[in-house]
């Protein structure tokens, strides 16, 4: 269908198409209901990576893979209320594409990729290159989002976001964070403070070093004080906010480096507990 009507918009759970159309925005000419393509529902285990079809809800992600993907399912309790939660998805997030979008930060930091499908075959796009502008993504006219791959987590993992309230919000600014103890990474997601959501990579190399040179990741000791301010100060200046009706760029990027120490401090106190337990 979507190879025959490239134009058509795809819907499922229609969180965002649905407003779209209510506020008159978008007047699509065809629309193609998902919601009856079985192999949309399911998630599955792939060469170490877990494979989550792109219908699988928020909810479901809450209740059925906390364990695995600790970082999106906390992303995922903060999406709306309980109703938009049992009908929203990670492939209508990524498909709309929003700088906004509270999924995206935990994929970025997990060095996630979207998996895209049409007539002429598949392909696999790491989320770091998916994002191309605002609300535009890599995805091709002819191809429907099939899946994202994403790793089980091996090691903390942590989400936050700023809002203009507690809950039901669109994010002034958030961000993710992912900590892999096996090959001693550090993964950052940043959502709402740049025309896409984006990576901290200077925020993220310092960190591995400090934590490297300081052999912590075997000890589990302290991070020195100097160090989360340093790692906040970096991944605020990844940013490109702006000033709109939400908040200042100048605001964004003082939360952001908030967020930043707090969530990293979060994490890493996680793991070192791991160690004693």
């Amino acid at each position: 269908m979507k190879a025959g009507h490239p134009e058509a918009l795809p819907i499922a759970g229609g969180t965002d198409v649905m407003v779209e159309i209510n506020f008159d925005r978008s007047r699509p000419a065809w629309v193609i209901d998902l919601t009856k393509v079985a192999e949309l529902d399911e998630w599955g285990t792939e060469d170490g990576y877990l494979r989550v079809a792109a219908g699988v809800t928020y909810t479901r992600i809450i209740n059925e893979l906390s364990d695995r993907l600790p970082g999106l399912a906390m992303a995922s309790r903060t999406v709306g209320s309980p109703q938009i939660r049992n009908r929203g998805t990670v492939g209508g997030n990524l498909g709309s594409a929003s700088p906004a979008g509270d999924a995206h930060p935990p994929l970025l930091a997990s060095k996630a990729m979207v998996e895209l499908a049409s007539t002429a075959g598949v392909r696999r796009v790491p989320a770091r290159d998916f994002y191309v502008g605002p609300k535009r993504n890599a995805m091709r006219k002819d191809e429907l989002i099939a899946a994202f791959l994403i790793e089980p987590s091996s090691g903390p993992q942590q989400f936050s976001k700023v809002g203009t309230r507690n809950a039901m919000v669109i994010a002034v600014c958030s961000f993710g964070l992912a900590l892999d103890a096996t090959r001693k990474r550090v993964g950052t997601g940043i959502g709402s403070a740049a025309p896409t959501p984006v990576t901290a990579d200077e925020a993220e190399a310092f960190m591995e070093g400090v934590l490297d040179e300081g052999g912590l990741w075997e000890k589990r000791g302290q991070v020195d004080p100097s160090a989360l301010v340093r790692f906040g100060e970096l991944v605020a200046a990844a940013a490109q906010p702006i000033d709109d009706v939400r908040g200042t760029a100048a605001y964004r990027r003082h939360a952001l480096a908030v967020l930043a120490r707090r969530t990293f401090v979060w994490a890493w106190d996680e793991y070192r507990r791991k160690a004693v337990a």
